[in-house]
């Protein structure tokens, strides 16, 4: 059935192709009604995805060319999560900086995809985008020490508490103690909310 409706606009401009691709993407999302990002993934154009200013994960040379390796012998098989900007038509990532960097620098990727980039969507405010951030890069075990330690610090001043932070992030309480003897975060800590009681 569906393939019979997607005959009639074989020749439509690659655009509108994106337009329609999107739509059903979005209807059989709602269709199924699982609601998990990555079962609704839409085209975005690739000048529209931009990188957050507080990723800490880094990736060494040797695995970006690898992973570069990966997208131009497999494909890009996970969509780049990103956050819609507010006001604007410009999208955040929350986690695949290095994918989309990879998208849009290498040109045999980018003329692949034809200029645009798959992306599965997160509703969520800056401080709970930030926690998502080091959620995906900590399962990955790619954080960085110092940065996960300013991102708590600044989870801190939106007001989240110690037992949040931790609950949020992973964390037991003595862990997100310890990230307070890093530079910067004495003041965040200066409350003393923390016991070891908190369950």
């Amino acid at each position: 059935m569906i393939t019979q409706i997607l005959q009639q606009y074989a020749d439509a401009p690659f655009e509108e192709k994106v337009r329609i691709y999107n739509d059903l993407s979005r209807e059989l999302y709602d269709f199924l009604g699982l609601h998990h990002p990555a079962l609704n993934v839409s085209l975005v154009p690739i000048e529209q995805v931009k990188g957050n200013d507080y990723n800490p994960n880094k990736v060494a040379p040797p695995e970006m060319q690898l992973l570069k390796l990966s997208i131009l012998k497999d494909g890009l098989t996970m969509p780049v999560v990103v956050a819609k900007e507010p006001g604007s038509d410009s999208f955040v990532i929350v986690d695949g900086f290095h994918r989309s960097a990879l998208c849009k620098q290498t040109k045999d990727i980018r003329d692949g995809l034809k200029g645009y980039l798959p992306v599965a969507r997160l509703d969520k405010n800056i401080e709970d985008r930030v926690a998502s951030t080091v959620r995906h890069n900590m399962a990955r075990g790619t954080h960085q020490v110092e940065l996960t330690a300013k991102l708590v610090a600044l989870l801190k001043k939106h007001n989240w508490s110690n037992e949040r932070i931790g609950k949020e992030l992973g964390m037991d309480a003595e862990e997100v103690l310890r990230l307070k003897q890093i530079s910067g975060l004495a003041e965040a800590f200066a409350d003393k909310e923390f016991s070891k009681s908190w369950e």
